[in-house]
């Protein structure tokens, strides 16, 4: 009687012992998966500095071209003002030797 009685206690720990590897295993498994989206995340989460970096580089380009385009501009105006200026003293003379 004794022996019966060891051997369904051996049979229970054989049982715990079973479910607690299968628990091992499966959050082994578990863990493994979430390292690999981890993973997958932090490729992505590179990638997508990268391209953050990528397009400041390019707003920087952009903002230097609008000020040189600003600074043509102004010159040009300029330009413009003194060409006026000068068109309209070359019709006052005309005007003034008719």
């Amino acid at each position: 009687m004794v022996s019966v009685g060891i051997e369904v206690k051996i049979s229970r720990l054989e049982s715990i012992v079973e479910q607690i590897g299968e628990a091992v295993i499966s959050t082994t498994e578990t863990i493994e998966h979430l390292a690999e989206r981890l993973e997958n995340l932090s490729v992505q989460v590179e990638a997508q500095g990268k391209q953050v970096q990528q397009q400041g580089y390019q707003i920087f380009a952009l903002c230097d071209a609008v000020q040189s385009l600003a600074e043509s501009q102004d010159d040009s105006l300029k330009k413009l003002a003194k060409l006026t200026q000068t068109l309209d003293r070359l019709t006052s003379l005309i005007e003034g030797t008719d």
